[in-house]
């Protein structure tokens, strides 16, 4: 799944907010000169000034992108082995018109936009097959799906009563602002809350919160009401894929055998798919055009942006991952940006297989922790660098998020951590960034917080060729800012913890320490 940071999350935070505000770019800056705690990428250039930069291909492996954005279009890879649009595979790769990437979600008959959790694929498969059979004489390979199917189905339905639960709140939130708005003469503004007269308790705490940050300009009308259509629009689909038969849905629209995990060859060029909201900002994040007048900085200076569409709205097939890691491998990508995730993996020996792929050919991996406020060393999501061989991928960097306030709450309230398993955190709250039609907003979640890390990889791979990718991921859990004081547990509301029971390192990403200590400028303990 687009690992959105869910409505629910941005209702939270929209009613705790601390009362500063910060620059737009705070995800580029650095804590000893700014006193933010960003990829500190504005300085590493200032380190890095007298020394050539060599351009490294960042794929993007999300829901699609919009290449035309003004502030992206420049930086968008182009196959130059391929004629546009001649309906030809000029270079052989088995392709066709594969210009700026691939879209593994599409075909002739369109364009897959929503799709069930890989938890309801799995149950409704066993329900279509189990339903209208005798189960009481079943034998061999029966016997076993059947007792997988027995366990899955109450997690389905378990599952299903959650995500109906959630929207029945986000349905109550959008009612309070619509009501709010009524009284107001239907303008949202921080005047709408002053005028609001609470109906009971829960409205009362919400205008209060709302009317505080709307008058410091914590958050903007349009961008709650929009994430608000967002997360309704999420959850309704969640709710309404997870009944239906998505196996058919995606045959007709794509194509393909899904259940044929060694396919390759399937898709059609359709880079910005039905919504290239999420797949944009990411891609902004990475490596929006620096210092062009327009929108906002990218972190890394001398990118390309390699568009993968094969992430959906619902969980991503393991398919489409193992297939979008290839295709960025053999094109040239040695940087692969996955912000999605899941808690089941059916074919994980595929995507096992790729990232084994990726390692071979010195490729790094970078990948969004999660959003759910889990212990990842408890509950690990998929795709992982644990593989089922027992080998650990070491072109692996997996990432939290981090926000720009200093003190307990410099994690995101709603990230995935894990002292065994998540490597730093990096900036993933309230990230301003780019989206299609020349747009700009601000995105919360770890989604965010990878393509901080792979920005900052990114430089370390343009200045420094010579690395390897395991060598990249290992300067930059050496030079993590460490943070001494004690922060949030994601998930609780009191409960502190050390950064080195939040992850790994212990710290948050800086590309700058890792160019002064590639550059050997830091100095000896």
């Amino acid at each position: 799944m687009k690992q959105h940071l869910l409505i629910a999350a941005v209702l939270l935070s929209a009613c705790s907010f601390a009362q500063t505000k910060k620059p737009s770019n705070w995800q580029t800056l650095d804590p000893k000169a700014n006193g933010i705690y960003g990829t500190g990428a504005e300085e590493a250039y200032k380190t890095l000034k007298d020394k050539k930069s060599k351009t490294v291909i960042v794929a993007v492996i999300d829901g699609g992108a919009d290449p035309n954005h003004e502030d992206l279009k420049e930086v968008i890879w182009t196959n130059t082995k391929e004629i546009p649009d001649n309906g030809i595979d000029d270079d052989h790769n088995g392709y066709i018109d594969d210009v700026h990437g691939w879209n593994f979600i599409g075909g002739k008959n369109g364009d897959i936009e929503h799709e069930a959790s890989e938890l309801s694929r799995i149950y409704q498969k066993g329900n279509r097959k189990f339903s209208k059979m005798d189960t009481t004489h079943l034998s061999g390979e029966d016997v076993k799906q059947f007792e997988e199917y027995k366990k899955i189905r109450p997690a389905f339905l378990k599952e299903q009563s959650q995500k109906e639960q959630e929207l029945k709140g986000v349905q109550l939130f959008s009612d309070f602002l619509s009501k709010v708005k009524a009284k107001n003469k239907n303008v949202l503004d921080k005047d709408a809350f002053k005028n609001y007269t609470p109906e009971n308790e829960m409205e009362t705490k919400m205008n209060k919160q709302l009317k505080i940050a709307f008058s410091l300009g914590l958050i903007k009308p349009e961008e709650l009401e929009s994430q608000l259509k967002e997360g309704l629009d999420q959850l309704s689909n969640a709710v309404k894929n997870n009944k239906m038969n998505s196996d058919s849905i995606r045959h007709y629209l794509v194509g393909d055998d899904v259940d044929n995990v060694n396919e390759r060859y399937y898709g059609n060029n359709h880079y910005q798919g039905p919504d290239a909201l999420h797949g944009t900002h990411v891609s902004g994040i990475i490596a929006a055009i620096r210092n062009n007048n327009k929108g906002i900085n990218g972190i890394a200076n001398d990118v390309k942006i390699m568009i993968i569409r094969a992430v959906p709205d619902g969980d991503e097939r393991d398919k489409d991952i193992a297939n979008g890691i290839r295709y960025a491998v053999d094109n040239g990508a040695t940087i692969i940006n996955m912000s999605f995730g899941k808690y089941y993996s059916p074919d994980k020996k595929a995507v096992d297989e790729a990232v084994k792929y990726a390692q071979s050919k010195d490729v790094l991996l970078v990948h969004a922790c999660g959003n759910e406020s889990k212990n990842n060393d408890i509950e690990l999501s998929f795709p992982n660098r644990h593989l089922n061989s027992g080998e650990i991928a070491d072109n692996w960097l997996s990432v939290g998020a981090s926000s720009a306030e200093k003190g307990k709450r410099m994690i995101g309230s709603f990230s995935n951590y894990g002292s065994k398993e998540v490597d730093l955190f990096a900036p993933g709250v309230d990230i301003y960034s780019t989206v299609p039609d020349n747009k700009y907003t601000s995105e919360s979640g770890t989604s965010m917080a990878s393509p901080s890390a792979a920005g900052a990889a990114a430089i370390i791979r343009e200045y420094f060729p010579e690395l390897k990718a395991k060598e990249v991921r290992e300067v930059l859990m050496k030079t993590v800012t460490p943070y001494k004081k004690k922060v949030i547990v994601p998930g609780t509301k009191r409960t502190k913890r050390k950064m080195k029971a939040m992850c790994i390192s212990g710290g948050f990403i800086n590309a700058n320490n890792a160019a002064m200590e590639l550059m050997g400028l830091n100095k000896k303990k």
